[in-house]
């Protein structure tokens, strides 16, 4: 630590040590819980090539401040007073942007960029003003930071301004300055780039933050699948595909924690290059696991409320989609601190393909117990494999 009193504010990093979650965290995850219940609301309200658009566009919004949150509390420490009231600004501003969710392509779209903007911009100052002088290189990090969030901040408020497919493309174009600006590591004129020594993390607390959002993720699927099925008729058919909903939540979380998530979580703690590693398998790599998941809770109150029939596009696209998506995210994620491709993992994914192709000849209840079948079957797979020491 230094002297400074600023300097105070910043995590002491002890190389193979892992620092705890903090409860002040926790709490501002809550406010996230809503948000993603809300993105899973507004996809079954608006499940047309546009509205999944749309709805792509609010998640990786969502996803992006969250992330870069838990980037700003792995460097400061949530345990001081000053980094605590920030996240709990934060959460004032993360109330807004969920709040806005629903309407954020009708009236809202302008609170919506405001609470963004302003959380992604007024945090990376914070960061910059808790850095004492005598770390110049964490200092102009910060800078970097803040000069690429301030430039996609005119992108998102000219969208909040702007209506219909303008304001579309003009987020779209705020996520791409904002999704690159860390694979470039904030590159500015003049100054250049971050080295990966600016990026030193306590890879840890970082998997664990992650972790716990997947947590969140889960948590949201099964409200989805409790409340649907507190309101139904007790009938046969629909407590199969309760029983089968939650079955394909459990498969989830045992795909993703039983071996992977600890065994990440110690390869990063061990890395030389932390902060290379947490780029990509926890910033962009976890997207598509999360995603996966919404889309999955989607596809559960679907057939829970009409699990006869033929399955419409709807449902084949969230039932197979959503498996899909999550398998494709932690085959890449294990990939990127195993160094292989988990045959179980992408057998899965050729199973749900295949079963893309007949998926509209099946019943919604049908349909989701075969992708629960499948998701069970690669998580016994891996288990088994990786138990006798197999690389698969």
């Amino acid at each position: 630590m230094t002297n400074d009193p600023h300097g105070a504010m910043f995590r002491t990093i002890v190389p193979h040590q892992h620092s705890r979650v903090t409860y002040a965290e926790l709490f501002f995850d809550l406010v996230f819980v809503f948000a993603v219940t809300q993105i899973s609301h507004t996809l079954l309200a608006h499940f047309t090539v546009l509205g999944a658009l749309q709805v792509t566009v609010l998640f990786l919004a969502v996803w992006w401040v969250w992330v870069f949150t838990s980037w700003i509390t792995n460097w400061l420490n949530p345990e001081k007073t000053p980094v605590r009231l920030l996240l709990f600004a934060m959460m004032l501003g993360g109330l807004v942007l969920s709040t806005s969710i629903p309407k954020a392509f009708d009236e809202r779209g302008l609170w919506f960029a405001i609470a963004y903007a302003t959380m992604q911009v007024g945090k990376t100052i914070f960061l910059w003003l808790s850095t004492p002088v005598s770390r110049p290189r964490v200092r102009m990090n910060a800078i970097r930071i803040a000069a690429w969030l301030s430039t996609s901040a005119i992108f998102w408020i000219a969208g909040g301004l702007a209506e219909g497919q303008s304001r579309l493309a003009l987020w779209a174009v705020a996520l791409v300055i904002e999704y690159i600006s860390p694979a470039v590591r904030f590159w500015i004129p003049r100054y250049g780039a971050s080295s990966v020594a600016d990026w030193m993390i306590e890879g840890g607390h970082m998997a664990e933050r992650c972790a716990l959002f997947i947590i969140i993720a889960l948590g949201e699927s099964i409200v989805v699948i409790g409340a649907t099925f507190a309101e139904l008729t007790w009938t046969g058919e629909n407590v199969l595909g309760f029983v089968s909903a939650l079955l394909g939540s459990i498969a989830m979380w045992w795909i993703y924690f039983h071996i992977g998530a600890e065994a990440a979580s110690e390869q990063l703690s061990k890395s030389s290059e932390p902060g290379r590693l947490a780029l990509l398998a926890y910033t962009y790599l976890h997207m598509p696991i999360v995603a996966g998941i919404i889309v999955t809770a989607v596809a559960d109150e679907l057939v829970l409320k009409h699990p006869g029939g033929h399955s419409d596009l709807k449902t084949v696209t969230s039932a197979i989609g959503g498996p899909l998506l999550f398998l494709f995210g932690t085959v890449l994620f294990k990939q990127s601190f195993r160094g292989f491709l988990q045959l179980s993992h992408g057998a899965g994914i050729i199973a749900l393909c295949v079963l893309a192709w007949f998926a509209s000849d099946l019943s919604p209840l049908m349909l989701s117990i075969l992708t629960t079948a499948i998701l069970i079957g690669v998580a016994m797979w891996e288990t088994f494999s990786l138990r006798s020491g197999q690389a698969e």
